[in-house]
């Protein structure tokens, strides 16, 4: 008779060898799903866009790239914004725009220092809501300590657009001698998050107005580098840094177990959750670790900098909150463990699409 132990042995190996197989795009046509930033997502971009383009810089699939051009080193990266609706709680699409891009550079460790702004606007929108997009994102821009150097604008015929989408580039400059990404993580490290997650996917799907729900909550949209600066001089044991946004914190740790190699167990009990998030998540039936927050990262932190490393975030007016929510172990490689509130233990996947589609 196969005993328990065998049986998780063999469905463990199963699930490696099955996550291990070349990207492969089955699909016919794009669906929402493959840009909700879960497994079709990941697929389309390996199966497409890393076949057509694969290059050393391209190819770890960080959310920014970073470069030497024989001074100090920089990070770039772009993102594109299809939030619906564009205006809601705590935030709107231009503040966002600007946040997500900026995140995406202090992930690498960079100071932000400039961004580019382009605009597909729908014909119809009104003058009066491209002007307040715009000046929220100016004074994003001034609050996160960059400026928006350059820009294309598009018009696009009425019902192609849902009103506005917005892509930014951004440029920043690294000057530590960190290298920090999902593939060094290492057994015996420290998993936090800065502070509850969940807050920006559950209002924006509350802002939607097609639930019965009201509650008193709004997106967490915030930059995030000056909470990074920090972390960084006071714990130089960080290893990666990833900020939660589509796919959540759930697709985020996955991302570090399968590129270091490695396996992430989690303390559900210790996971920082607004209670107006979790009963929210509870009436959608999703579990918050898969909702998408855009002003919380994730720190991997070696053992001995983690105290240090949560002192510094709790004492930043961004990270009160921080919390030690896991620990990187040897084994199951590759994949995301939970041990629950009633002392189970689950594998936490990711989810092939989203549950909350065009959060950013």
């Amino acid at each position: 008779m196969t005993s328990v132990d065998d049986r998780e042995r063999q469905v463990l190996e199963r699930i490696d060898k099955a996550r291990r197989r070349r990207a492969k795009i089955k699909d016919e046509r794009i669906t929402l799903a493959h840009g909700a930033g879960g497994k079709a997502t990941h697929t389309l971009i390996e199966a497409v866009f890393l076949e057509a383009f694969r290059n050393p810089l391209l190819e770890p699939l960080e959310d920014q790239a970073v470069l030497s051009l024989g001074g100090p080193r920089l990070a770039f990266t772009t993102d594109s914004f299809v939030v619906h609706p564009l205006f809601f709680p705590g935030g709107d699409i231009g503040e966002l725009a600007v946040n997500g891009t900026v995140n995406d550079l202090a992930m690498s460790g960079a100071r932000p220092r400039y961004l580019s702004s382009g605009f597909i606007v729908e014909e119809g929108l009104p003058t009066e809501d491209l002007v307040r997009i715009a000046e929220s994102m100016a004074r994003a821009a001034e609050a996160a300590g960059v400026q928006i150097v350059t820009g294309d604008t598009k018009v696009v015929e009425r019902g192609k657009a849902d009103g506005c989408y917005i892509n930014t580039a951004g440029v920043g400059v690294i000057s530590h001698d960190l290298t920090l990404g999902a593939s060094r993580a290492r057994p015996g490290d420290v998993v936090l998050v800065s502070g509850p997650i969940g807050d920006h996917g559950i209002t924006i799907m509350l802002a939607r107005g097609e639930l019965d729900i009201e509650a008193d909550l709004t997106s967490d949209t915030a930059p995030l580098a000056d909470l990074v600066d920090r972390l960084l001089a006071a714990a130089p044991g960080v290893r990666c840094l990833r900020d939660a946004t589509r796919g959540g914190v759930a697709t985020v740790l996955n991302e570090v177990a399968r590129a270091s190699d490695v396996a992430v167990v989690l303390d559900e009990r210790a996971v920082p959750v607004r209670t107006e998030v979790r009963g929210a998540s509870e009436i959608l039936g999703i579990d918050p670790l898969y909702v998408a927050c855009e002003g919380r990262f994730i720190a991997v932190v070696a053992p001995e900098d983690a105290d240090a490393a949560l002192d510094a975030l709790r004492t930043h007016p961004q990270g009160t909150e921080a919390a030690v929510i896991g620990q990187v172990k040897a084994d199951p490689p590759s994949l995301v463990l939970l041990k629950t509130e009633f002392g189970g233990t689950r594998i936490v996947d990711v989810l092939v699409g989203d549950p909350l589609p065009r959060i950013c």
